[in-house]
């Protein structure tokens, strides 16, 4: 079958369209067959002037028409569409989804930051590795970190954090949110020593393209750190001409670095896996469950 998710983050809105093919062994196959990425940067509205502008909303509206016919394009049998912390934050996000459903026909789900964590806990990364080894989830946002403990096949926390790239940019993270997200991390993570971390988003995708790592093969902190120092140092223009970074990422990856690094050193975690995957599969994999459940 053919299925489809929609990510409207801070920073970009996503539409994964994938193939889902169950195995004779009980597996099953997600096939990806589009991935689009627009860089629609909500959160610049919304954490700033606390909504969403006329103008991004009608970018917005005519992102996800163009996701609506592609959809159709490829014949897409369900889909799972979510908006995340920008559009929870938003006066008018649910405002706008109503308007979105009128022009496309679309129904889009405000989550909050622990149903995103949820949602990023169904892609089950860890649950193909060591099943005697503590894992960290770590997914990096525009708007929110969520945060996810995994240790011996038990989910031990899930946790959101208003801790994003787009906030941090526009100073709007303060040293309470950073004390309190150290303690949580620190409390409850000194109890499933070594663990090792799993990081997903664009952020942290681009930085293991750029190592050159193969795949499988995990980051390590003091990696991070050397890019983390790399690319303070540099403009935007010239991290955009030396990594060939888009607009959009070239200023959002500083912050993101910040964010992994903190989590990193806090949960005693030298190194990263880069699975490359994120919400929008942990959406098509969490609808998958929910059509076949009881067949």
């Amino acid at each position: 079958m053919i299925l489809a998710a929609i990510d409207i983050g801070s920073n970009a809105a996503r539409l994964l369209i994938s193939e889902v093919s169950p195995y004779k062994d009980g597996t099953v196959d997600f096939t990806k067959l589009t991935l689009l990425r627009i860089p629609l940067r909500l959160g610049f509205d919304v954490f700033d002037k606390g909504h969403v502008s006329d103008a991004k909303k009608e970018k917005l509206i005519e992102t996800l028409k163009a996701y609506k016919l592609l959809m159709n394009i490829y014949e897409v049998e369900a889909y799972k569409a979510c908006a995340t912390s920008a559009m929870r934050d938003a006066t008018n996000g649910a405002e706008l989804l109503k308007e979105i459903f009128v022009e496309t026909g679309l129904k889009i789900n405000i989550i909050t930051g622990q149903e995103e964590a949820n949602i990023i806990y169904e892609t089950h990364i860890a649950e193909k590795m060591n099943d005697n080894k503590s894992y960290l989830y770590i997914d990096v946002g525009g708007g929110s970190t969520e945060v996810t403990l995994f240790s011996q096949n038990h989910t031990i926390f899930k946790e959101s954090f208003n801790i994003g790239t787009i906030r941090l940019l526009h100073n709007k993270v303060t040293d309470e949110q950073w004390e309190h997200m150290k303690w949580y991390i620190k409390t409850h993570a000194r109890n499933y020593q070594p663990l090792e971390a799993i990081g997903t988003g664009g952020n942290i995708n681009k930085i293991f393209s750029i190592s050159k790592r193969k795949e499988g093969k995990p980051l390590t902190l003091d990696l991070l750190k050397d890019y983390h120092k790399e690319l303070s140092y540099t403009s935007l223009a010239e991290r955009k001409h030396l990594y060939q970074f888009r607009d959009d990422r070239a200023d959002v990856i500083v912050p993101a670095l910040q964010v992994f690094i903190s989590i990193m050193r806090w949960a005693l975690a030298d190194e990263i896996y880069v699975p490359k995957i994120g919400l929008a599969d942990g959406l098509i994999k969490m609808l998958y469950s929910e059509m076949t459940v009881g067949k």
